[in-house]
């Protein structure tokens, strides 16, 4: 963004001006990692690869089978298909880069490509939040009002939720970017972190940084809270809709298409609401979440949302009969 932009070059503008009386910009950070133990690092690296490649496996294998099977062309495997594109970004943007370094021994990082690491994984993380509320609506409806449920979920009302949760990703991610990059950060320039993470990044900051805390914690209000409260609303009305249901068959698959779902808005929402709405979490406790919300959950979501459904699983075995 123009914002963005123009706080860069004030940073180089005053980079010149701070040298000129013996003080330093940090044009670069040092990603301290997870561990300095090399046996610890090759076992991460072994790891990370594993997941890394499962999950974009996992991610493509999913958006392939919904865009070929024609039995998959629903509102509930569309948001999936965008679930999966936020959770290969989300991935794609931390993993490959910790490999890197841990592979490398050079955990150095410019300002520029911190600010981008953060600005690209804020994205596909917001967006997710937004995803699983919409689809957590659209389980509501199926459930709850199926006599309307092909009038309101549309092909056109679904494209203009997908555009709205990427669109309400990209501000939420410019907000918090350029709330945690235009602040002066001098001298310390050690990140214990194994990716740039915009909470982490701010215990750096050399001045006052209450204002870009406020952005950011009013940012998770409406990210975070907003789409859980949304959600507990959504699955509150399934659950009374379903013990009300007259059939014990009836009952089961009701619980068993939205029991995916539920198992990952609690697996993502916990995480990040640890992350990025308790302040007062330790460094080493944030590490372990985002290592969990960053690199486990963009595996975990392909797996459960294929494994679980019977439908995907369908999909999978039609197009290797076609092979």
């Amino acid at each position: 963004s123009t914002s963005f932009i123009c706080c860069l070059l004030s940073k180089e503008a005053g980079t010149s001006n701070m040298n000129q009386n013996n003080h330093t910009w940090v044009t670069e950070f040092l990603l301290l990692g997870l561990s300095d133990d090399p046996q610890t690092q090759l076992l991460l690296i072994i790891l990370f690869l594993g997941v890394y490649l499962v999950a974009v496996l996992g991610s493509l294998l999913l958006i392939y089978l919904v865009l070929t099977d024609s039995q998959l062309h629903t509102p509930m495997y569309f948001f999936l298909c965008n679930l999966s594109l936020a959770d290969l970004g989300l991935s794609s943007v931390i993993v490959p880069q910790a490999v890197v370094h841990m592979l490398t021994r050079r955990n150095v990082i410019s300002f520029l490509g911190c600010a981008a690491q953060i600005f690209f994984s804020i994205i596909s993380g917001a967006t997710q939040c937004l995803l699983l509320a919409v689809m957590s609506y659209d389980r509501y409806l199926a459930i709850c009002d199926p006599m309307h449920y092909s009038l309101i979920m549309t092909g056109k009302i679904c494209g203009q939720l997908a555009l709205g949760c990427w669109v309400s990703g990209i501000v939420t991610s410019s907000v918090d970017t350029i709330f945690t990059t235009c602040l002066p950060y001098q001298g310390d320039n050690k990140i214990a972190h194994f990716f740039c993470d915009a909470p982490i990044l701010l215990s750096l900051a050399s001045g006052d940084t209450h204002k870009a805390e406020i952005a950011i914690f009013s940012m998770g209000v409406v990210i975070l809270l907003v789409p859980v409260a949304l959600i507990l609303v959504s699955y509150g009305a399934i659950i009374v809709t379903v013990i009300r249901m007259k059939t014990t068959s009836g009952r089961l698959k009701a619980f068993f298409t939205c029991g995916s779902h539920l198992l990952v808005v609690i697996l993502f929402y916990g995480t990040l609401i640890i992350s990025y709405m308790t302040p007062k979490s330790s460094r080493e406790q944030m590490k372990r979440v985002a290592v969990f919300y960053g690199v486990i959950n963009p595996m975990l979501n392909p797996l459960i949302y294929s494994l679980r459904n019977k439908d995907v699983m369908r999909a999978f075995k039609n197009a290797v009969n076609r092979r």
